[in-house]
């Protein structure tokens, strides 16, 4: 996709890259975790959760805005998520792939995310993108009080030569 670009995020974009997360958030897991996490989920800790990541998160920028976003610990993707303008215009990809990257140029061999199972159009997407499916597992949720164990499924994709 042309006129993207993928760059680091700054706290300069930390109001957008909240506002998408928690979009996003909304538009995937609502309804396919525990009430426990969803109660967590407010729209303070979308603000809180982006500016303790912001050091990890790259966005992509498109005329001057911010498109989407991904966050990468480790050898784990994070967070993903592309404002709803943006959905289907390639934003997620070149996201994802600029995380594979990072990840394999830090020295790993496979990247992994979760997914939670009532999240049909991620889990076509990362097919689609070459991640495969190992099955079911509980991801543990970080909230502001600890973490909330919810069911997941876990996504890899080789990266590197590690």
């Amino acid at each position: 996709m042309t006129g993207v670009a993928i760059r680091p995020a700054t706290a300069a974009d930390a109001t957008a890259i909240a506002r998408i997360w928690r979009e996003g958030w909304a538009d995937g897991h609502e309804g396919h975790v525990p009430a426990a996490l969803a109660a967590e989920r407010t729209p303070a800790s979308f603000n809180r959760r982006t500016m303790e990541r912001i050091s990890c998160t790259w966005v992509a920028e498109t005329v001057g805005a911010v498109a989407g976003f991904v966050v990468v610990v480790d050898d784990e993707v994070e967070q993903i998520y592309v404002d709803r303008d943006w959905r289907g215009r390639g934003v997620a990809q070149r996201l994802l792939h600029h995380a594979e990257a990072v990840i394999g140029q830090g020295g790993r061999r496979t990247a992994w995310l979760a997914v939670v199972a009532g999240n049909t159009r991620a889990r076509r997407f990362y097919a689609r993108s070459g991640w495969h499916d190992l099955g079911p597992f509980t991801y543990q949720a970080q909230t502001a009080t600890g973490t909330v164990p919810v069911p997941a499924h876990r996504y890899e994709r080789d990266v590197g030569d590690g």
